[in-house]
């Protein structure tokens, strides 16, 4: 299956997502549990047959089945049930789910994959409780289908735990800003949320850090009502608005379509920032009015261009 182009309108809090399943091994002699897992469609470079590896003791993780050729790359396949904590019911024909994100391209082996479903944002269950349980934190969300949930899983969490000291060196920083600065950050992922608070704070930015878009358009509509009240201007109470493009509950190109559209808050400067910061999504950003726009490789720059945006708003 080659991969797509998204044909969403911007703003709409619309994604795809791929479902695909992984056969549970439970009890002998006892039919395998089928458990259905999601990743966004953006993501997904293609579907190619599995070329049945199998784990090697000198692996640097046990999640490393080894590489594959691809065309003209060599292409690292993880095995995700090793990740999740699940014993795979192996089959003669898998599949493998080639991605591309974060300038990094990888392959995850899965039992099969089902279909491409549309969908908005809010229609994602924010991680609660039944997902704790299952002691992950690389479930984003849940998708409730009316006869089972797909878990959507968050790729970056997966495969950045995997190297986190290369994940830290990525977000290091050096730069510091002359005077306390005030930021607004939604993302659903909690390894970015740390790395991103460690990032702002090391630039002196007293940051408020919130789950996903809806909680960050419901602080900044509680902001401008008290702004209201006390006949202040918004950025008076913060400076910049820093948001993930995939969330729960709506997305950033909606919260951005949201802050800029509206009379008050459109005077905040916004940042979007991605693993997929393609030329398509690039577009999207700029259609509403995002101020800039960083990759998550890049995210080392993301408190000098916080910085940048804020002092341009002062002169």
């Amino acid at each position: 299956m080659a991969k797509q182009e998204i044909l969403l309108e911007t703003g709409t809090n619309e994604f795809e997502m791929l479902e695909f399943y992984i056969d549970e091994t439970t009890k002998e002699d006892c039919e395998p549990q089928r458990l259905f897992f999601g990743m966004n469609v953006a993501k997904v470079v293609e579907v190619i047959e599995s070329h049945n590896l199998e784990s090697k003791d000198y692996a640097v993780n046990p999640c490393f089945l080894g590489t594959i050729p691809l065309r003209d790359l060599v292409l690292p396949v993880l095995d995700l049930t090793v990740w999740l904590g699940i014993k795979r019911k192996k089959h003669s024909h898998e599949n493998i789910i080639v991605t591309e994100f974060s300038n990094s391209i990888q392959g995850f082996l899965v039992s099969g994959v089902e279909k491409i479903h549309r969908l908005t944002w809010k229609d994602l269950i924010p991680p609660g409780k039944f997902i704790r349980h299952m002691n992950t934190k690389s479930i984003i969300g849940m998708v409730d289908t009316g006869e089972y949930f797909i878990q959507l899983l968050d790729l970056e969490h997966i495969v950045s735990d995997l190297n986190p000291r290369s994940a830290e060196q990525t977000w290091k920083t050096s730069v510091k800003a002359s005077q306390t600065y005030r930021a607004l950050v939604a993302d659903d992922s909690p390894t970015i949320r740390v790395m991103l608070e460690k990032n702002l704070t090391h630039s002196n930015f007293d940051a408020k850090i919130v789950d996903n878009g809806e909680e960050a358009y419901q602080l900044l509509v509680k902001l401008k009502a008290q702004a209201n009240d006390e006949k202040k201007k918004i950025n008076e109470y913060l400076d910049i608005v820093i948001a993930d493009i995939e969330m729960p509950l709506l997305d950033g190109f909606t919260l951005t379509k949201k802050i800029k559209e509206d009379p008050e808050l459109q005077a905040l400067p916004v940042i979007l920032y991605s693993s997929i910061i393609t030329d398509e999504l690039r577009h999207k950003g700029e259609s509403v009015k995002a101020d800039f726009q960083v990759s998550k490789p890049d995210m080392n720059k993301m408190a000098e261009m916080a910085i940048n945006l804020i002092e341009k708003k002062h002169i």
